[in-house]
């Protein structure tokens, strides 16, 4: 008999009943959105799918042989606590998940390469002017991270014509790229007309994105002014320092898909900054039906006796 799977998501909850409907056949769904598995027995199940879990998930699920998280990122995760320390937690990584990032990155350097932002203001000014545009191979963006996100979205970019380099916290080859790794940053930020943030959040990514490095960015490139790109962790950016950027001539507009809290406050100054744009953490959302097809192939991987694939460092973080 197949083991049952625990799933505790804190997604749209008529998505999560959906996608499960036809996931996981010939195996129990302990769907814990539904108050009739509140305080159940929890003992004996080996799988465990989550994002923003219950606190005491797992004082209850003390058997769990595998934890899968709900979204490409893990932070959600470790900061609830209580895992246990030696089961394996497993990332989303789903082709529809990458090419949603990649579509959302290369999309915000369009916009910031044609001036969409100014011909927007113009446009509702009914005001005519033509401003100047530089090709995209003229334009440099720097790609922070590269993992399965940041490499996909790093040649995307290419293949528009982009000059792209990446940064990444341990080195990796990419081909037809200069990439650099750990103290290579400095010289990294120097060459980025657009700076596209797609790092995980750790302790030292905690607050990277702030003044001191929005300082080291290229300045009086083709853009005039370099533009900042965030679509990783909130977390990870200093939002004061993006607006003290912004209005000290430093950064000459930003795309933001997430933020320090979220949702982003009425109050917020970034709502009304008008080099930059504000997405609700919609860059990439978890598909769930593409969400619980990863899980059964994972699944179906550590039941033939086959490693996981995209397993979590703990120490790292991601």
């Amino acid at each position: 008999m197949k083991s049952p799977i625990i799933v505790d998501l804190k997604f749209p909850p008529d998505a999560v009943a959906k996608a499960l409907a036809g996931a996981f056949p010939g195996r129990e769904v302990i769907n814990m959105a539904e108050p009739a598995n509140a305080g159940r027995d929890l003992s004996g199940i080996e799988y465990a799918l989550v994002w923003k879990q219950d606190p005491a998930l797992f004082e209850l699920a003390k058997d769990v042989k595998a934890i899968f998280s709900g979204g490409a990122g893990v932070d959600h995760i470790l900061r609830v606590g209580g895992l246990p320390e030696h089961v394996p937690l497993v990332r989303f990584v789903d082709r529809s998940l990458t090419d949603r990032m990649s579509e959302w990155v290369v999309l915000q350097c369009l916009l910031h390469l044609r001036q969409m932002p100014a011909y927007l203001r113009a446009q509702r000014n009914r005001h005519w002017e033509e401003l100047a545009q530089p090709e995209a191979r003229d334009v440099t963006v720097g790609v922070m991270g590269l993992g399965v996100l940041g490499q996909d979205a790093a040649r995307k970019l290419k293949v528009m014509g982009f000059h792209v380099v990446g940064w990444s916290r341990s080195a990796k080859a990419l081909e037809g790229m200069q990439t650099f790794d750990g103290d290579g940053l400095n010289d990294f930020l120097a060459q980025a007309d657009i700076l596209v943030g797609l790092l995980p959040l750790t302790e030292e990514t905690r607050g990277i994105y702030n003044k001191a490095l929005f300082a080291k960015l290229k300045q009086g490139g083709p853009l005039g002014k370099p533009i900042f790109i965030n679509a990783g962790r909130g977390g990870s950016q200093v939002e004061a320092d993006i607006l003290a950027a912004l209005h000290g001539g430093i950064l000459g507009g930003a795309s933001l898909d997430v933020f320090e809290t979220e949702p982003l406050s009425a109050n917020s100054a970034l709502w009304a900054e008008p080099n930059v744009v504000v997405t609700p953490h919609a860059a990439a959302a978890s598909d769930v039906v593409a969400l619980m097809r990863h899980v059964e192939g994972q699944i179906a991987r550590h039941e033939a006796g086959l490693p996981l694939e995209h397993v979590v460092d703990r120490a790292l973080g991601y």
